[in-house]
């Protein structure tokens, strides 16, 4: 078990700390419940986690919106229906996806210019080499930035027409209330008639839910633990990953998929960067994700509610996601 040592009364606050990471922690922990954010999942070992988690039968994810844009590119194409666009994609990542759309528009002779916009610089160099060993002929114009002044930059130099990917459900990622004003802010860059392509995970069959985010192999859950393992090396922490476990819950009724790190016993842990030690009651659980899952319903009202109609819903034959097309009002 980790170390007892107590907490003291003159712990400094999160302000105190240089780190992101740390104060994150700081906050997340102090919080009740608590809670971990799940963007540091992604440290090295915790990317080659979540590669493997990708490549998993049980994952669905992974292969749905590729299937969609595999058989619905040239409808996608077509009910963008603009002579000219910009294309921006809302972190592009490598591009796996978006290069079979990229590919197709290509081969269609559709006049775009690709704009992927990323915070991270580096991401949009491989990206933009990537795609120029690929396809010399198509025009990139990567921006390195905060989303929403990159579009609104991009809304201030053209009226070209705009077309705005956001793919990977990564909306899921939000509360629906926070998921609300995230696009409620797109659409106040974008002018009436711009295009927004967003990804869905659609409510479906329970089970194949929860076996994507608690797989047989255990993988899921060694990679949510890993989280408690960069704590540790980051932070000079003592998580004991032994005493605690993941754990995987899916409402069907409200769409939320969250997983918890869960401690087994009670017990004192000690974050050396912190100066602290945090309490651990047994069974107490940490809150580190959500995945939001919707039904086309609720997709078709949230996208009424933040400025924007629906044109046309493209699914994989499961219906298991959905990518869709929405118009500025």
């Amino acid at each position: 078990m980790p170390s007892t040592q107590s907490s003291s009364s003159a712990a400094p606050t999160a302000d105190a700390f240089p780190s992101d990471f740390a104060q994150d922690v700081l906050e997340g922990l102090t919080q009740s419940p608590k809670k971990l954010p799940s963007k540091y999942f992604y440290d090295e070992r915790g990317d080659k986690l979540f590669q493997d988690i990708m490549h998993m039968p049980s994952y669905y994810l992974m292969n749905c919106e590729h299937d969609i844009f595999e058989a619905h590119k040239a409808a996608i194409l077509e009910a963008i229906g603009y002579d000219a666009f910009q294309l921006l994609e809302l972190g592009a990542g490598d591009g796996y996806k978006t290069k079979v759309l990229l590919e197709h528009f290509l081969e269609a002779k559709a006049a775009f210019q690709y704009q992927p916009i990323d915070i991270s610089p580096n991401v949009l160099e491989e990206l933009e080499q990537s795609l120029h060993k690929l396809w010399p002929q198509l025009d990139v114009q990567p921006l390195a930035g905060d989303y929403f002044e990159m579009l609104h930059r991009v809304s201030e130099e053209t009226a070209v027409p705009k077309v705005v990917l956001c793919l990977g459900a990564n909306i899921g990622n939000y509360p629906v209330e926070r998921a609300q004003r995230f696009l409620n802010a797109i659409s106040a860059e974008l002018n009436s008639g711009d295009k927004l392509l967003i990804g869905f995970d659609l409510k479906k069959d329970p089970q194949v839910i929860l076996d994507a985010y608690d797989d047989p192999e255990g993988i899921t859950a060694v990679f949510n633990l890993n989280l408690l393992r960069r704590i540790n090396r980051e932070l000079d922490a003592n998580f004991d990953l032994q005493a605690f476990r993941h754990w995987e819950t899916y409402n069907p009724v409200t769409g939320a998929t969250k997983s918890y790190i869960v401690s087994k016993a009670e017990q004192h842990v000690f974050i050396k960067a912190l100066n602290r030690s945090f309490h651990f009651a047994a069974w107490e659980a940490m809150d580190v994700e959500l995945s939001q899952k919707y039904s086309l319903e609720e997709v078709e009202g949230l996208a009424e509610a933040t400025g924007f109609e629906v044109e046309q819903h493209f699914t994989d034959q499961k219906a298991y996601f959905v990518d869709s097309l929405w118009r500025v009002k």
